[in-house]
This record gives C-alpha cells, structure tokens and sequence, in this order.
C-alpha cells in the first residue's frame, strides 16, 4: 500500500487522536501504552515505511525525555529538598499573610509570571508546584482554585514574552524588537492570564472535584519540620534556593551583552544559563540551605533524593510518549499537511501565524514546536503578502496560537493531570480549557493592540 497523500493525512489523525482519548478516558487504559499502540498504528495506516515508524516514535520519546526527565528530576528533588525542610511551607505561609487568603490565587498567577520568565513551562511547574500543594493544604482550598493560575501564568509567558526562549526564537524569525515585543507582550498577557487563571479558576473549581487523596502532595506536604518542631527555614534564603535557577538562566540570557560572543566568560554564562545545568546548581546548593543547614545529614538527604523519583517515573515516561507520538505525526508529513492546509487560505498575516501555530499545536503537542514551525511558515508569506503588520504583533500572533487546547500528544498535559491527580476528563474541563482561552483571547488582544498601534 502507497503512502496516504493530502486531507486523508488529517483525517487519519482526527481518528488517531479520538482512539486514544477513548482508550485512556473511557477504557482506562494506561496512558504510556495507548500512546505507543496509536503511533504505531497511525504510522501504519498512513503508510510510513515500517522500519522508520519505531524509529520515528524513539526518535520523538528520546527527543521530548532529554530535555524533561532532566529537567522533571532536578526540579522533583529541589521541590522535595524545599518541602522537606519547611522552605514550601515558609513560602506558602508568606504568601498567605501578604496577600490574604481570599487573594491567594491571584498571588500564584504573579509568582508563576516571574518565575515562569526565563525557564520552559515544565521548569516552572516542578519549581512552583510543591509551593501551590502547601498553600491549598494551608488554606483548605481546592488545588485547582491555586494551581490554575500558576499554570495559566507560566503558560502566557511560555508562549508571549522573552526572554522566554519560544518567543526569543520568533522574535529573531520575524525581526521584532525584543523591548517592544516584551511591552506588548505584558499589554496582551497580563489581562489574558487574569482571564484565564484567577477568574477561570473561581468559575471552574467548583464543578471539577479533585479526589481527597494525591500521592504527589504527600511528597511535597508531609515534612519533618512539623514533625520534629524543627523551626522553618527564612523566607530570603528560600527564595534565593528556589530563584537560583531563574536567576542563573537570565545572566545566560545576557551573556551576549556583558561579553563578546564565543569568549570563555561568555560561553561559560550560557553553560550555566542553560535549564539543565541551572537546576543541577541549584539541587546542589539547596543541599547545604534546605539540607546541612537545618540539620539534615548526609544519609537523611541521599534518601530525599531517592525517594521523591519513583512518583514521578511513571509521569517521565508517559511525557516521553507524548513526545513520540509528536514525532510520528511529524515524520509522517502530517504537519507539513497542516501548513500546506494553512498557507492556501488567503489571510492577514496575524490571522495566518495563529492558525499555523494552533494547527501545528494541535498535531504534534509542543507549544515551542509550534511556534518556532510556524514562524518558519509564515515569515516569508507575511512579507511577501504586502500587507503591513508590526512584526512584534506577529510574535505574539504565533505564540498566542502555539497555546491553544492541550491534548494528549502534549506532554504538560499529563504533567498537569498527574500532579493535580485529575482524569483525562477533568483535565480537558481545567488545563486544556484554560490554554484555548488563553490561546483566542491572546489573538483577540493582539489584533484590538493592531487597530491602536
């Protein structure tokens, strides 16, 4: 049989994506194998030579797993090194007294738009999540009510600012200017996260129950501080172990503009700027204030280590399976089907970079993938087209359709729905919701900034 040409390719993935949320919602079947059952069965219905098709899903597991096994470990063990000596709780009570309870939510979406500036999107969750579990269990509220917004904050600034490197990567696509991209970037994200976090999570939180009992929380809730009425440790160096990461990777974003390019200093700042290397510096000296310094030995902190992994094993491999399915879609000609679809559609630059992003979104999972594709796609055809558009509203145009609905080839989809310890369900009501709005109000923010500037 001959490989499977044009609009069929789409076709077969509307099928592909339905079984598999059909598997796992409805069958219950265990995400990690639904996930390589489908991509090797759409490689085969679509005609893939067979030997690429195990290749190609590798291929897209090694490649979504090398950055987030890295980065999931790391930031698991920074987390359970927080919470274990009181830092989560310090910070979570902090928060509490500074905002009031009744504000805690607006709170998160703030920290999580700092946070989530530098680092990628799963950085952000593993660094805030232990702090959201401490502060739903100080105040009794619901997880969703918290951690909606810390998503919806580190998801905005994912897919709308730089330095975020998603947008950094538009930004030199389409030749914007990174200040302005970052002032109108702040202009479209701030009311867009508002929406989309702290007023979503009002409305949604209470027709979605999450079950009493998370496994996850335990590990970041249940410390020996409480235990052994150790007192907690500062607020300052708190935040310092937990702030390392993301100051480390801003100096490696500046590197450039303190040396020349290509100088040792210069390329020693990216070496620790880079997400991995920042985390690994910040495991080690959360070792000493987390660790040491409240009284911890050595044998108490190689335990922490190992047991704050095996939770989230699970979780890596089906992340990393997310990724493969991504791949097959991509090896497949499926997204190169879906920018073809897009192009032949005669539409405002802005309109076109949305549509492409959300497209290839949709196809293969990765808000980064997507929009770093789709700048490729449409830089030349905004140019071409004659029609004037500021390039910095087609930075946030892109990003705005990089974030749209989050399914189950995304790997922050079952990030969120592990920890949260949300169905498939649930998760599409809360996550996958929350991202469309952000996704539709980004584009609609944009174009009202265009008619203004």
């Amino acid at each position: 049989m001959g490989a499977v040409q044009g609009s069929m390719l789409l076709v077969y993935t509307v099928i592909a994506i339905a079984a598999l949320i059909l598997l796992i919602a409805r069958y219950k079947v265990y995400p990690f194998l639904v996930l390589i059952i489908v991509s090797l069965l759409l490689g085969l219905a679509v005609g893939m030579p067979m030997d690429k098709i195990v290749k190609s899903f590798e291929a897209g597991t090694g490649g979504t797993l090398g950055h987030i096994a890295i980065v999931v470990g790391l930031g698991t063990m920074l987390g359970k090194m927080m919470a274990e000596s009181g830092g989560a709780e310090r910070i979570a009570t902090t928060l509490i007294r500074w905002f009031g309870e009744k504000n805690i939510h607006w709170a998160m979406m703030f920290v999580a738009i700092i946070v989530g500036l530098p680092v990628f999107f799963e950085v952000g969750f593993v660094l805030l999540i232990p702090i959201a579990f401490n502060v739903a269990k100080r105040t009794g509220k619901s997880l969703l009510l918290i951690g909606l917004p810390m998503v919806a904050g580190l998801s905005v600034v994912h897919g709308l600012i730089p330095p975020h490197p998603a947008a950094l990567l538009a930004v030199q696509a389409y030749g914007a200017d990174i200040g302005k991209t970052i002032a109108y970037g702040l202009i479209v994200g701030v009311p867009t996260a508002i929406v989309a976090g702290p007023l979503f999570a009002l409305l949604i939180h209470r027709h979605v129950k999450l079950p009493e009992n998370n496994p996850l929380a335990a590990q970041f809730v249940d410390t020996h501080a409480q235990a052994s009425g150790r007192e907690l440790p500062g607020f300052g160096i708190t935040l310092f172990t937990i702030l390392l990461p993301v100051i480390l990777m801003l100096v490696g974003s500046w590197a450039d503009l303190v040396f020349t390019p290509k100088t040792l200093p210069n390329n020693l700042l990216h070496f620790v700027g880079n997400s991995d290397v920042a985390l690994l510096i910040a495991v080690l000296v959360s070792f000493w204030t987390f660790g040491v310094r409240r009284g911890f030995n050595r044998d108490q902190i190689q335990k922490f280590c190992s047991e704050c992994l095996a939770p989230i094993a699970g979780i890596t491999l089906i992340v990393g399976a997310g990724g493969g399915f991504g791949g097959v879609l991509r090896d497949s000609g499926i997204s190169t089907q879906i920018v073809e679809t897009a192009k032949h559609a005669h539409l405002s630059p802005l309109l076109l970079g949305w549509l492409v992003a959300a497209l290839i979104r949709l196809a293969t999972g990765s808000a980064t993938v997507a929009m770093t594709t789709a700048c490729g796609v449409v830089a030349p055809i905004a140019s071409a087209s004659g029609i004037v558009v500021k390039p910095e509203l087609l930075v946030l145009a892109t990003g705005s359709g990089s974030l749209i609905f989050s399914h189950v080839n995304d790997g922050g989809f079952w990030l969120i729905k592990e920890y949260f310890g949300m169905t498939v369900g649930q998760t599409f009501k809360t996550w996958s919701l929350c991202e469309t709005i952000i996704s539709l109000l980004g584009l609609g923010l944009t174009f009202a900034l265009a008619t203004v500037l």
